[in-house]
């Protein structure tokens, strides 16, 4: 593992970070929460907390608004390696669990060596029927990971951000789903350009025929894209 190029498989915003196992008993349960991104990487698991954004978002069934703390990672190299920021090695990791139970949100368990053991528990808040996978999904996938038995693909070449399509991977680099209106909202923002959204629409489309994208229709009858994964089918 250590001889292959560090890539993003898998990336879940809004996440809340609790101190678990030896940790948590020392700081007699009273430890403090952070809420920022988790990221899977074919060599470690990444808890990023620096240069956070926030959204409020409103629930369908209720009433209420639900404030969302993030950090929007487009570039494995971009993440300081200061204040709370956490990095886990796979290699160092003991033991990793999923849980999921009615009336609770799902979470990954994480316990490793850093000379000392350590734990922490990532929460999930965003949750919802049209999701296939949860964050209590990522555990298979990282003892997989480490035994080597997890396969990746080969996904086609980037293009470079002199195109559309380039400027449209940009702004899906987070692996998180967008419409095209959002997008091109973004990629203006980012590059500073005014876009045609009928070629923006075109660039999405395209992405997805080269195998770059995954399109997924909502049944709102919205159309979302997002950058597929090397996971493939074990997609979260």
């Amino acid at each position: 593992m250590s001889d292959e190029r560090e890539v993003m498989l898998a990336q879940e915003q809004g996440v809340i970070m609790r101190l678990a196992g030896r940790e948590k008993k020392v700081e007699g349960g009273l430890g403090g929460e952070l809420e920022g991104t988790l990221i899977m990487t074919n060599r470690q698991l990444i808890f990023v907390s620096t240069n956070e954004r926030e959204d409020n978002l409103r629930a369908m069934t209720v009433p209420n608004v639900m404030r969302l703390v993030y950090s929007d990672v487009e570039d494995l190299a971009a993440i300081p390696r200061t204040g709370a920021n956490l990095f886990i090695p796979l290699s160092s990791i003991g033991s990793v669990k999923g849980h999921t139970a009615p009336l609770q949100r799902p979470s990954l368990e994480v316990k490793w060596r850093d000379g000392i053991e350590k734990g922490r528990v990532f929460v999930e808040r965003l949750s919802g029927r049209s999701r296939r996978r949860n964050l209590n999904d990522w555990a298979n996938v990282v003892e997989r990971l480490k035994s080597g038995d997890q396969k990746l693909i080969q996904l086609p070449k980037l293009p470079g951000t002199d195109t559309i399509e380039g400027k449209v991977m940009a702004v899906l680099a987070d692996m998180q789903k967008k419409g095209a209106f959002e997008i091109e909202e973004q990629a203006e923002d980012q590059f500073k350009i005014t876009l045609d959204p009928d070629e923006v629409q075109a660039a999405c489309e395209k992405l997805a025929e080269s195998g770059l994208v995954d399109k997924l229709p909502d049944p709102s009858g919205d159309v979302y894209y997002r950058k597929r994964s090397p996971l493939g089918e074990d997609s979260l």
